[in-house]
């Protein structure tokens, strides 16, 4: 009964969606219904944005939109206090669960520690909250019950640095809220378009809250903007179904859907199977100053010419094999200037599921690259400040560990370790940071020389092996004698960083295996091998992003910094190689990355 009640309510507050799932003949149509309806979602939030309307019919259009694609139960926008405190400022919730909106948690609800964490970035998706590997307290789990949660996806929104934000003294990437979503009546596993679109739309937001912050007395203008776009996009959506049901009703509703396009400040077109534009709106001619004529019936490569496209073609491939595909890119505008762009491709198939060509949204990020570089140049002089005291700091307290400057009590020496393990994670994490800052800035030159890998791996194995000692660990290598053009020196620091990461999430009496092997005569694979805890599969990908850890507070118990894989990817990336990792949960991981060859 509880779920029939449930299907009532979604057909009597939804019935846009109820009759548009009647429509849908097959699951594999429905999922690409979803993908278009991102696609308008994500086209409507950034006119929004564009368009100056107000930030809290920003928020009132996303979770109701967000609750209508994701079919959950419930959808809030939670706003983080100046005192640790926070409440509910939105809310689209199936009339069966008791709302949230305007309702005030307690600090407890949402500690220090966890708002640290999202102020980094962190993304949470719960399939259970009642599952212990959820890592949920129990008066937490007792709290969220009174609201039936069972499933909830939680992605921050950031507050991006701005003249604005200066003078009122706000740091940058200052936690402003989350975007979460519940699902109450069952267990739900949420999916990578999920994930991807709560993320997109808390960027969308973030952006809309800084324009907030300046046009707030642009309301009257904005309510008209708003159903001028919602009017807009009803049209642009029926549009779309139009175009997916055959070639030639996408021939008969071009001029319509150009009408409607070109009212968006993005790039949208449709690239057929043969890599030709068959339809682009009027941006691209503000943009890159080629008319939709010139343009119809042109290649890919025509159009952004021979260097952009270099950077595009394998994206390109990936969109015509079936694959949703988002990516950043450098385009050069019609007046020489650079900018710097956010692309994604969704994937058109035939009524035999076959790729015969795909849509292209292209979004203008100039902004937010700016203020990323603004940030790694703050972190780079940061680091480098830090570097010196901390490297004294962590010299004295080993003198005062030797016991030459007068002896300890047992706390003192205790007190002393915690001191110098933390101190050597600083020196770590310092130092990590300022290698990875040198890397991405192109300071770095990789010096190129005819290396064996067997010295290769020796030299890492045994600079590890003490590590290994001391944590019970055993470490077993197999040398091949392949000669390969790398940079020793780096090399090495990737094959310690993997060998320190296993050797870290090992158990005592484990084992660690560093391998290599020609692969087909034109690459050597590396691997490294650990019987550990493992990783979910939904983080193998993350893990080598900045400060990416499969659990902060294990990572942090055992010294990690969250920038070793990181390091690791930018040099095997620098070397033409690649870098992934696979793991079975409870068994243990494999990373492994891939070296060309030298060719004589």
């Amino acid at each position: 009964m509880a779920k029939r009640k449930r299907s009532n309510s979604r057909t009597a507050t939804q019935p846009t969606v109820a009759k548009e799932s009647l429509k849908a003949p097959s699951h594999e149509q429905d999922a690409l219904w979803r993908q278009r309806q991102w696609v308008k979602l994500f086209a409507e939030v950034t006119l929004k944005i564009r368009q100056s309307l107000q930030f809290k019919e920003i928020l009132r259009a996303t979770v109701t939109e967000v609750q209508r694609i994701l079919q959950a139960d419930r959808v809030l926008i939670y706003q983080v206090l100046p005192d640790g405190t926070g409440r509910a400022i939105s809310e689209a919730v199936l009339p069966d669960y008791p709302a949230i909106l305007d309702l005030e948690f307690p600090e407890e609800v949402f500690p220090t520690d966890y708002q640290q964490l999202y102020a980094k970035g962190r993304v949470r998706a719960i399939a259970d909250v009642h599952d212990p590997k959820a890592g949920l307290s129990e008066c937490l789990i007792e709290f969220i019950n009174q609201f039936h949660i069972k499933a909830k996806l939680i992605v921050p929104i950031l507050q991006n640095l701005n003249s604005h934000q200066q003078n009122e003294g706000i740091a940058p990437n200052q936690l402003w809220g989350l975007v979460i979503a519940h699902h109450c009546d069952r267990p739900h596993h949420w999916a990578d378009f999920e994930l991807e679109l709560m993320q997109q739309l808390a960027d969308q937001i973030s952006i809309a809250l800084a324009q907030a912050q300046l046009l707030e007395h642009l309301e009257e203008i904005v309510e008209v903007r708003t159903a001028e776009l919602q009017e807009v996009n009803r049209s642009l959506q029926q549009e779309i179904n139009d175009r997916m049901q055959a070639e030639a009703a996408l021939r008969l509703s071009e001029e319509q859907l150009r009408l409607i396009t070109n009212a968006l400040p993005v790039l949208i077109a449709y690239v057929d199977g043969h890599q030709r534009y068959r339809f682009n709106n009027k941006a691209y001619e503000d943009w890159l100053g080629q008319s939709p004529a010139d343009i119809y019936g042109s290649k890919i490569k025509t159009v952004w010419g021979i260097e952009c496209y270099e950077r595009m073609k394998v994206y390109v491939k990936l969109a015509l094999m079936g694959q949703a595909i988002t990516y950043e890119n450098e385009i050069t505008l019609k007046d020489g200037l650079p900018c710097s762009v956010n692309v994604t491709y969704i994937p058109h198939l035939d009524e035999k599921q076959k790729v015969i060509g795909f849509f292209a949204l292209t979004s203008d990020i100039s902004d937010r690259k700016a203020i990323e570089r603004m940030k790694d140049e703050f972190i780079a002089v940061v680091s480098h400040e830090l570097r010196t005291p901390l490297t004294s700091l962590h010299s004295a307290l080993k003198i005062l560990a030797t016991g030459r400057l007068g002896n300890l009590s047992s706390d003192g020496k205790q007190m002393l370790e915690i001191a110098d393990d933390n101190t050597e994670r600083l020196v770590r994490l310092v130092n990590n940071v300022l290698d990875l800052q040198r890397i991405e800035s192109g300071d770095v030159r990789m010096e190129k020389q005819v290396c064996n890998v067997a010295a290769l791996m020796i030299q890492a194995t045994e600079s590890m092996q003490p590590m290994a000692q001391q944590h019970g660990v055993v470490l077993a290598v197999k040398p091949i004698d392949i000669e390969i053009l790398v940079d020793s020196d780096y090399i090495v620091q990737a094959l310690t960083n993997l060998l320190s990461n296993a050797i870290k999430f090992s158990t005592t009496d484990g084992k660690v295996w560093l391998t290599a092997e020609g692969k087909a005569n034109t690459e050597v694979l590396f691997s490294v091998r650990d019987q550990g805890q493992g990783i979910p599969s939904d983080k193998l990908e993350s893990i080598f992003e900045r400060f990416q850890q499969v659990d902060s507070s294990d990572s942090r118990r055992r010294g990690g910094t969250g920038l070793g894989l990181t390091i690791c990817r930018k040099i095997i990336e620098q070397h033409e190689g690649k870098i992934w990792a696979e793991s079975t949960l409870g068994e243990g991981s494999n990373f492994s990355f891939t070296l060309p060859l030298l060719r004589v």
